[in-house]
């Protein structure tokens, strides 16, 4: 088979690009060995947080205001409810030193790259966000946060399927259950070599998650880790006062990068609080990682992180989830040519915030495929950056 571009792997980015691809009339495939959306990798898990100014960097917010455009885009195409507008508050001790993703003052970052682009915000007091986030307990008084009512949340299983199915519209093929074994590059472009064949294309997109650095090889073998992250809904009581809108939170608690929860507020119809950690001290693998949480491990998040902080919510577990980041020594991307082949782009690792840049860089590789050229500023995520 042939076509302009392949696309490997169907997830989040990868599903994007597609989509972006056939949007455009380019003739492309895009191969993935599971049947997104699906458990196995990064891209589920009912919802994700999205704000447009974002602590890791100014770099990254014309990626997430333009998936914020796509997501309504796509909402008025699909009659799908992608993309909820809730708010998003991200709250840090008024005092000492935090790290959030890798950066210190994460709060203050977000405040900067909101200065930046124009993004409407509010910096809020202690005493603030306790006034009106009464189901936030705990504050210690002196903290700060950024709100920024234009944050909130996206679910990936249905942004995922929504992009996968205007794709199919438009003219892409979609093979599923299928493996890359390779990809390689010679004279006459690209051939992905499947379980089932080769795909020859023009150009090739790598955007497999976890399974990247396998495919990939040097240097990605080197500078990509896979670590297992759990997702945990904890039942709340009966008159919770948590609220069906109140915004998306991030909450640095402590100094390091896993003293802190994230989490979303109480969706229609639920009577459970969906919140996390992370964590990158141990790595794993697509093929090995663990993908049960035992109770051991929701006890250990309620008790840390839960519990006097987020009023109602009980240690009672309505259910849990597994998945996978894939991180990079700078907790950065990589979106680029892959050194040794000019003809294939290596996007991600997301890093653990990748999901809200999506469909943005999606757009951004589809339109570097087909035309040589990326619509955002792709110089700060060069794998030459590791050296």
């Amino acid at each position: 088979m042939r076509a302009d571009v392949v696309v490997v792997g169907l997830g989040a980015v990868g599903a994007a690009a597609l989509y972006q691809l056939a949007k455009r009339g380019v003739s492309a495939v895009g191969i993935d060995r599971f049947a997104p959306p699906h458990t196995m990798g990064s891209s589920h898990g009912e919802t994700r947080i999205t704000r447009q100014a974002v602590g890791e960097g100014r770099s990254y917010v014309p990626f997430v205001l333009r998936s914020h455009e796509i997501w309504r885009e796509l909402e008025a195409e699909t009659g799908e409810a992608l993309f909820a507008a809730c708010g998003a508050v991200v709250i840090g001790p008024g005092s000492g030193d935090t790290s959030h993703h890798g950066h210190k003052d994460f709060v203050g970052r977000s405040a900067d790259a909101a200065r930046a682009f124009a993004v409407p915000h509010e910096m809020l007091d202690g005493a603030e966000v306790a006034r009106r986030f009464p189901y936030f307990v705990g504050l210690r008084g002196d903290e700060i946060a950024y709100y920024e009512p234009g944050g909130g949340y996206v679910r990936p299983e249905r942004c995922v399927a929504a992009q996968l199915r205007r794709a199919g519209e438009l003219g892409a093929v979609i093979r599923t259950g299928e493996t890359v074994r390779a990809i390689r590059q010679d004279g006459r472009g690209v051939a992905v070599e499947t379980d089932r064949g080769t795909v020859r294309a023009g150009r090739a997109i790598c955007a497999a998650g976890a399974w990247n650095a396998a495919l990939l090889g040097a240097p990605f073998d080197r500078l990509l880790k896979v670590s297992r992250q759990v997702l945990h809904w904890f039942a709340l009581e009966p008159a919770a006062a948590m609220p069906e809108n109140g915004p998306v939170f991030i909450w640095m608690h402590g100094r390091g990068d896993s003293d802190y929860l994230y989490g979303f507020p109480r969706l229609a119809g639920e009577g459970s609080v969906k919140v996390a950690t992370e964590q990158y001290a141990s790595v794993t693998s697509p093929e090995t990682v663990d993908r049960q949480v035992s109770p051991a491990e929701s006890a250990e998040m309620f008790a840390r992180h839960v519990r006097g902080r987020i009023a109602g919510a009980t240690g009672a577990v309505e259910r849990t989830a597994a998945c996978l980041y894939t991180v990079t020594p700078d907790r950065g991307f990589i979106i680029d040519q892959h050194p040794d082949m000019d003809r294939v782009t290596a996007v991600s690792a997301c890093s653990g915030h990748g999901f809200k840049h999506s469909a943005g860089i999606g757009e951004a590789v589809a339109v570097l495929a087909a035309m040589g050229r990326s619509p955002v500023d792709l110089a700060p995520f060069r794998v030459s950056r590791f050296g």
